[in-house]
């Protein structure tokens, strides 16, 4: 891919070079990995959904190992061999970005890591697994769900010294909750005496959800808005977090996710913040005229802002930084689409393990 660019230097390679704002691949497929590695970027993803992905493209290169793990583990679920292909993914991936830790000392190189989205309700269930994660490589940071158990689980994983990637996440206080929890935990390791400079927390924002959630909320109430306005929602959110951040000090650094437009990339270039697009977004980007320059510090037009939150109580309470309590995190319409997707991403995946576990004897 790298062939098709003209001479001069891509979008997300200049960004990088020129600007604190980092680049993580939002997938472990190690061909996407690779490319996006030549790009600039420090971190990368892995889940049921990548893995789900990563499977139907790259059967062919997984099925002998699934199938070994099937002796290898000759009483496991479907369930139980699919989250050990994720880990494995997850290894994988990690191997990559390992030099690249260790050169920054931790705050990137990770790879992404998520926990099971079944457990979203359960602290100790997170924290549990997290602690599994995390000893599968030196460079592994766990996503934990903003969720009301979620924030509770954050600040016991972040004290057991696992770094952190808060996730679905779409809101201003959901992301100053994960914040808060995350210097809860540093704050005990280090009144323990315990290292933290090894750690590199970030907190997550799914920008392109917020917008998602806006247009079905556009279409199940009959509203009728500038439609150009529902691109700056979750651009609008995650530039007031970013302020929020850097006045208050917080040391996780926030995450963009879930990319729709540009926006959702060339807003936030110039922050101390991380980009995590998917690999075809990043073509996107690199074959765009887009100019990499910083606009993290552009405010939002204040009459975009008015209208959202004339239109959309939803994103006035997003874009508020009390507009939704820790006990609402969960009944955000965002949260339940997201952890919908999710959950059933889970499902797909322990289909896809059970065709090659049972294979379908009308088949074939």
């Amino acid at each position: 891919m790298a062939s098709t660019l003209s001479a001069r230097k891509s979008p997300l390679l200049q960004m990088t070079e020129t600007t604190p704002t980092c680049l993580w691949n939002d997938s472990a497929a190690l061909d996407e990995l690779a490319y996006s590695l030549e790009h600039g970027a420090v971190g990368a993803t892995c889940n049921p959904v990548i893995a789900v992905s990563i499977l139907k493209r790259q059967m062919p290169l997984w099925r002998s190992r699934i199938e070994e793990l099937f002796r290898e583990m000759p009483t496991a679920t479907e369930d139980q061999i699919g989250w050990k292909v994720v880990e494995e993914m997850s290894v994988k991936g990690a191997g990559l970005l390992r030099p690249v830790f260790d050169a920054q000392g931790g705050r990137n190189g990770r790879l992404s890591i998520q926990t099971d989205p079944r457990f979203y309700r359960d602290p100790q269930a997170i924290v549990e697994q997290a602690v599994h994660f995390n000893q599968l490589a030196p460079n592994m940071i766990v996503k934990i769900p903003a969720t009301q158990a979620g924030i509770e689980a954050m600040e016991e994983a972040t004290w057991r010294g696992i770094s952190i990637n808060s996730t679905v996440s779409f809101t201003v206080p959901q992301a100053i909750a994960s914040a808060e929890a995350i210097e809860r935990g540093l704050a005990r390791r280090e009144k323990a005496g315990l290292d933290i400079r090894s750690m590199g927390p970030v907190c997550t924002i799914m920008v392109g959800r917020l917008d998602d959630w806006l247009k079905v909320l556009l279409e199940k109430e009959a509203l009728c808005v500038d439609p150009g306005y529902l691109e700056w929602a979750g651009v609008a959110v995650f530039k007031k977090a970013y302020r929020i951040f850097r006045e208050r000090g917080y040391r996780s650094r926030l995450l963009s996710a879930a990319f729709r437009n540009h926006m959702h990339w060339s807003e936030f270039i110039g922050g101390d913040v991380v980009i995590s697009p998917p690999y075809a977004w990043q073509l996107r980007y690199n074959a765009s005229d887009v100019e990499p320059i910083p606009r993290m510090d552009d405010p939002v037009h204040p009459r975009i802002i008015r209208e959202l939150t004339n239109k959309f109580p939803d994103f006035g309470r997003a874009w508020s930084e009390n507009g939704i309590s820790l006990e609402e995190f969960d009944t955000f319409g965002a949260t339940r689409r997201t952890l919908r997707q999710f959950l059933a991403a889970g499902a797909e995946l322990n289909a896809v393990i059970r065709d090659l576990m049972v294979p379908n004897p009308d088949k074939g």
